[in-house]
């Protein structure tokens, strides 16, 4: 039997990665779009495939296109929609657009030609029509004037960006100049083709919302008469805004609120079976920011809702399902450092998990047959079969025959005594640490720790694979991967989440320091080889480290896209959470971002930092990366630079995510003593 290999980055980017599913009515097969890389082109491709749900090996249903996504079977399992730029008659898609395949195969075809292109879709209970989300210019009527000035755009000569808007950035983008995202109405002919497109907020101030729609926002009753959708009713359109609920009808294009609170945020409505009564996510704003979404049902008789999940602490996250019966919903919540897809009882009011992580990231239910996309730290994502009685059915292994070649490390879940969050005497809170071993780990050996600080800082790290910040790829090279579910993190409740509101930085410091301090009394970590490394609000976190925690505590740190200066951030594309999250605009009270800020504390900063940025990141702009680089230089303190001028808050091409592991590890070699050091700069990994 051949020896096994470490997992390295190449191999990595060798991993198929497989999409959220779509279940034909009769549960029998589900489709999925599946993404394949090559370093040697530096690009993505995706393709649509189809897999049973009862057995059988899957198959290969679209080939031609490039970006292949988004498959939806259509209600009576003729077609399945989806959404690529391709070339068809002679005609090369300017935007994505809409398209139909016969699950049986056969040449897809382009359902309509929308110049403003097609977004997030869903299909209309008849199979005959679909809705769909295009950016258009709101103050236009018809399809002929929105083509016509949209095609005048793209041809214009001049390249600025003028707004008078408050949200105008949305992560690596500027939001479409002048346009808005609104919801239409396609309807097929015989033959699959647009028989007609119709703008249903055409002449209204109504739009989605504009940081990133889909289909999750919006929803069509099974009569097929009406669609509800999720909007903000401010005339000012932030980040932070108070969603409400409104229904249009389809035929007459008449709307009205059906749910709205300006204390609350709604969202990802979804009809029951009989259309009586509406499933949503909602959220009380006006207690505070960091409030769970929680499961809200609305009665449309009444006009009467009510949440229903509020004595369960986990937060709702979409999809949406309810069950045929209309007694339970289905929904995606964490917990504890997993992801699970739960079904909640309405008469009961009560949680059971159906479908258990590992991390679960999308579902799909039909005909009692559930589907889920599941991942772990050990492994990508793949996809399985809930039937009643059986045990989970895997329905593919795309991966399989790669990743039998390697030596994988165990993973592990310890908790440990963290910060206290709360006043007064008591010992400290549980925290959840992950632990990654290096493949071949034997505990009479010695190993460097690495730190691996998760981002959000409301999010976290959990049993799921992450292609970006692959704890596999950095066991594989030797280290010990830590990965602390600090204070603030999410799934461990509200009051765990809250917790660092307007102290960000002190809790979360805490847990680090004392998970570092637990891991240096285990005799197989190497005392005198500890690194830490972050993005985002990771990439916070070590920057604020490298101001707080003593000098050769850490042979060094790496900040990738990290926030540095708490005034300079007000650039960011979310800026309308600074004074929630920090406790004061900076012009009412710079005292209080100041003490939360890591460039505050630049005088005391001395560990060596590798400082990693794009250019296309508006969630944590570049001036962050360069400031805290500038900094580290001016004041004597061993720093490398690696700025991308094509990439976002995350690296995604082939290449720049090699060189980006590559810096990655050749800055931690450098910094190690138990490394030679390369002869020049920063040592190339393999």
């Amino acid at each position: 039997m051949p020896k096994k290999k470490p997992f390295s980055i190449d191999d990595l980017w060798q991993v198929e990665r497989l999409g959220a599913p779509s279940l034909a009515p009769d549960g029998a097969q589900a489709v999925a779009a599946l993404t394949s890389s090559s370093m040697d082109d530096n690009r993505t491709s995706s393709s649509l495939w189809l897999l049973s749900t009862l057995g059988g090996r899957p198959r290969r249903l679209t080939s031609c296109g490039d970006k292949d996504g988004a498959p939806r079977w259509s209600p009576d399992g003729r077609w399945i929609a989806f959404t690529a730029r391709r070339e068809q008659e002679g005609r090369k898609d300017d935007e994505a657009q809409l398209y139909l395949i016969a699950p049986d195969g056969g040449e897809a075809r382009r359902a309509a030609e929308v110049a403003t292109g097609v977004d997030a879709f869903r299909w209309c209970p008849d199979g005959r029509r679909l809705l769909f989300v295009s950016w258009v210019r709101p103050g236009l009527k018809g399809a002929k004037a929105q083509a016509r000035a949209h095609k005048e755009f793209k041809e214009r000569k001049e390249t600025g960006y003028a707004t008078s808007e408050a949200q105008y950035r949305h992560w690596d983008r500027n939001l479409p100049m002048e346009r808005v995202p609104h919801l239409h109405l396609l309807e097929l002919g015989r033959d699959g083709t647009a028989a007609k497109v119709r703008d249903l907020f055409e002449g209204t101030s109504y739009e989605l919302t504009r940081a990133d729609p889909d289909a999750h926002q919006f929803d069509v009753s099974p009569d097929g008469r009406r669609a509800v959708f999720a909007f903000d009713p401010a005339a000012e359109k932030r980040t932070d805004g108070r969603f409400a609920l409104a229904e249009v009808e389809l035929g007459s294009g008449r709307i009205r609120i059906v749910a709205q609170d300006p204390a609350w945020d709604f969202g990802h409505p979804r009809y029951s079976p009989d259309g009586d009564r509406i499933a949503f996510t909602a959220s009380h704003q006006q207690v505070k920011h960091t409030m769970p979404s929680q499961l809200a049902v609305l009665d449309r008789d009444s006009g009467q809702w009510e949440v229903v999940s509020a004595e369960w602490d986990h937060e709702v996250h979409a999809p949406i399902h309810w069950e045929d019966d209309g007694q339970a919903v289905l929904f995606v919540a964490e917990q504890r450092g997993r992801s699970h897809v739960w079904r909640f009882d309405l008469p009961d009011r009560r949680a059971e998990v159906v479908a258990r992580g590992g991390w679960v990231s999308a579902f799909d239910k039909a005909a009692g047959t559930l589907v889920a996309l599941t991942d772990s730290a050990s492994h990508p994502a793949r996809l399985f079969a809930h039937l009643p009685g059986a045990e989970p059915r895997r329905l593919e292994t795309f991966n399989d025959a790669l990743l039998a070649r390697f030596d994988f490390g165990q993973v592990e879940e310890m908790w440990i005594q963290g910060a206290r969050a709360a006043d007064g005497p008591g010992e400290g809170d549980p925290v959840q640490v992950w632990l990654v071993y290096p493949p071949g780990f034997d505990r009479r050996k010695k190993y460097p720790l690495l730190h691996n600080i998760h981002g959000g800082p409301h999010t976290g790290p959990g049993d799921n694979w992450h292609y970006r910040w692959n704890t596999q790829v950095f066991a594989a090279r030797g280290y010990v991967v830590a990965s602390v579910n600090y204070h603030g993190s999410s799934g461990f409740g509200f009051a765990f989440k809250d917790s660092i509101t307007h102290r960000w930085g002190a809790l979360e410091l805490q847990d680090v320091e004392r998970a570092t301090d637990v891991l240096l009394k285990k005799p197989w970590i190497d005392a005198k080889r500890v690194f830490a490394a972050g993005g985002s609000y990771g990439g916070y976190m070590v920057a604020w480290m490298n101001g707080h925690v003593p000098a050769g505590r850490y042979n060094a740190y790496v900040c990738h896209a990290g926030c540095y200066d708490w005034v300079g951030m007000f650039a960011d594309d979310a800026w309308a959470w600074h004074a929630k999250e920090l406790g004061a605009w900076y012009w009412d009270d710079m005292a209080r971002p100041l003490a939360q800020s890591p460039h505050a504390f630049a005088g005391t900063m001395t560990t060596p930092t590798l400082v990693i940025h794009g250019a296309l990141d508006y969630r944590v702009p570049d001036a962050q990366g360069l400031a805290y680089y500038n900094t580290l230089k001016a004041r004597g303190v061993d720093a490398r630079l690696l700025w991308f001028p094509d990439e976002n808050h995350w690296v995604l091409k082939p290449r720049n995510s090699r060189l980006w592991y590559q810096e990655f590890f050749g800055w931690l070699e450098r910094h190690d003593p138990a490394r030679r050091p390369a002869a020049k700069g920063v040592r190339r990994a393999r």
